[in-house]
């Protein structure tokens, strides 16, 4: 059978075709983003969804339907769904539904560095991890059968380096289509109020050790026979660190991360003579294992931190605590040389303003030579910082405070925000600036609600920022081309901060890396729509 080389994000997308996956949702985060679009690109029905819980939802109707659902994101992405995950785990699912988390230890672009496998615990959802790409596969088609089998979510979780390394790939059989979706009414199974919560907690225990027995025998798990001096346990991408570091160990090779195969990580442990945990991020193996009365050695505390490799695998096996050599100085990230950020924040700067800032690639604003971000904590998070700085800072400081938010986040968790502004608004007002680039830029130039193009770039209905901020109340709303006129801008954030009334600024020019294409896709779409007639209302 031919091979092909594949990143793990494109090999799930290819087992979500090959497992007739009806629905593929999420929104774009590194280094989740190319599971949707590879899913797109080969014909599966792959769209974004405003942010990560609204995607987990409509993955739930569909899956309620009886359809085979894939949803993605990032692992802070999984914190905005979690309200939703938690309870989906009671609703179950008629279908199959499996949540990729693609964590990021390391930090590579992002602002934490969680390990979501602890959410699988907390909301009772089975997981399981792969290694590498054909893992990534297999492990995908495996999950929807699991999803299948128990009527249950799945979390897949992937990490940075098994969502972006390229290893082969055999592509399996196409499964057979599962029956067609349809509605059946089940209120006590899907309508989560009290009286019909407690019973579904109780009957997802019971599944939860059903599903840790079946664990024990699971072929996901592997379990490779060697010196009995060393046995180590592991997982993902550490797997690979850990065969190379450690060839003539025995190791164990957790695949169901949980429920964990508590009894045969018992029988391993008591096959060799040390057993040492090896694992990325927090000490999740060994608190479950010590907690099940399993003897087992954990890393220092010092390897908790960033990816793990060969050297450090090596280092923590023969626990060594000494310093390790420095990490190569690179480059620091900052503002394309052209990007319509400029003069926003030589603006902020000069202006010496206090900015709550946001995820996105304006956040390099806080790099040199601006310097012009005071905080950054989650997505949306600056409205809702920003006004929380304006109720209680003096006066003449609570009026150098502006929010800083992009298009693509602003949709995603600004909504809320801006809401609270009209709700509770500070006495000397707020300033909220909408860094508008047509595009999710940081993670590869996505499209969102605000772009008015779905995720293959044909036209849809188009979210207006500006509409929605006047729809709320907020009493003065502007766009203006911060490139074309910058000293009209200044002048403007200068007369906004004065007053008291609630503003809102959307700097509106498109993104340096993405302008051509979008000029591209909008006369593509443009011809569509004239070719038509007109009929399609510019849906087409």
């Amino acid at each position: 059978m031919r091979k092909m080389l594949l990143s793990g994000d494109e090999a799930v997308a290819l087992a979500a075709v090959d497992a007739a996956v009806a629905l593929g949702t999420g929104y774009p985060g590194t280094p989740s983003t190319e599971i949707l679009e590879t899913f797109g690109a080969h014909g599966g029905r792959a769209q974004w969804a405003p942010n990560e819980k609204v995607a987990l939802e409509v993955g739930l109707g569909a899956a309620f339907a009886g359809a085979r659902v894939l949803v993605t994101m990032k692992h802070v992405g999984v914190n905005v769904a979690a309200d939703p995950l938690f309870t989906a785990a009671y609703t179950g699912v008629s279908g199959a539904l499996v949540l990729v988390s693609a964590d990021d230890p390391g930090m590579a672009s992002s602002q934490n560095e969680q390990d979501n496998r602890r959410y699988a615990v907390a909301a009772g959802i089975p997981m399981i991890e792969p290694s590498d790409s054909q893992e990534a596969y297999d492990f995908l088609r495996e999950a929807v059968a699991l999803s299948e089998r128990w009527g249950l979510p799945v979390m897949l979780r992937m990490t940075t380096r098994v969502c972006h390394s390229k290893t082969l790939v055999a592509r399996g059989a196409p499964a057979p289509a599962p029956p067609a979706p349809a509605f059946q009414r089940d209120i006590a199974g899907r309508v989560m109020v009290p009286g019909y919560a407690r019973p579904a907690h109780r009957k997802l225990r019971a599944k939860l050790e059903e599903i840790q027995k079946a664990h024990e025998s699971s072929p996901l798990n592997l379990w490779k026979k060697g010196d009995r001096r060393l046995g180590i346990v592991t997982s993902g991408v550490t797997w690979e660190h850990v065969q190379e570091a450690a060839p003539e160990a025995s190791a164990f090779r957790i695949g169901t991360v949980y429920p964990l195969p508590i009894e045969a990580l018992r029988a391993f442990a008591r096959s060799v003579d040390r057993c040492v945990v090896v694992e990325e991020g927090d000490p999740f193996y060994v608190e479950q294992l010590r907690f099940a009365g399993i003897p087992v050695e954990g890393k220092p505390d010092m390897y908790r931190f960033g990816e793990l490799n060969v050297e450090r695998v090596r280092r923590i096996l023969a626990g060594d605590v000494s310093p390790e050599p420095p990490p190569l100085k690179a480059t620091p990230p900052r503002l394309c040389d052209a990007c319509p950020y400029h003069p926003v924040y030589g603006t902020l700067q000069r202006l010496d303003c206090i900015v709550a800032g946001d995820i996105g690639c304006y956040t390099l604003g806080v790099m040199e030579p601006y310097r012009a971000m005071d905080t950054c904590v989650a997505m949306g998070a600056s409205l809702g910082v920003g006004l929380g700085l304006r109720h209680v800072l003096p006066e003449a400081q609570a009026r150098r405070v502006v929010s800083v938010i992009g298009d693509s986040t602003f949709v995603h968790s600004g909504l809320n925000g801006l809401v609270e502004m009209v709700y509770n608004p500070p006495p000397t007002g707020h300033v909220v600036i909408v860094l508008d680039n047509g595009t999710t830029a940081m993670t590869g130039q996505q499209e969102h609600p605000g772009t008015g193009r779905t995720l293959d770039h044909e036209a849809t209905q188009k979210f207006s920022i500006e509409g929605f901020a006047r729809a709320c109340g907020v009493a003065r709303v502007d766009v203006v081309d911060p490139v074309v006129d910058p000293k009209g801008f200044e002048k403007l954030l200068q007369e906004r901060l004065a007053g008291n009334d609630l503003s809102l600024i959307v700097a509106r020019k498109a993104c340096v890396l993405a302008a051509a294409d979008i000029r591209r896709w909008d006369k593509q779409n443009e011809e569509k729509a004239a070719a038509c007639g007109g009929a399609c209302e510019g849906a087409c």
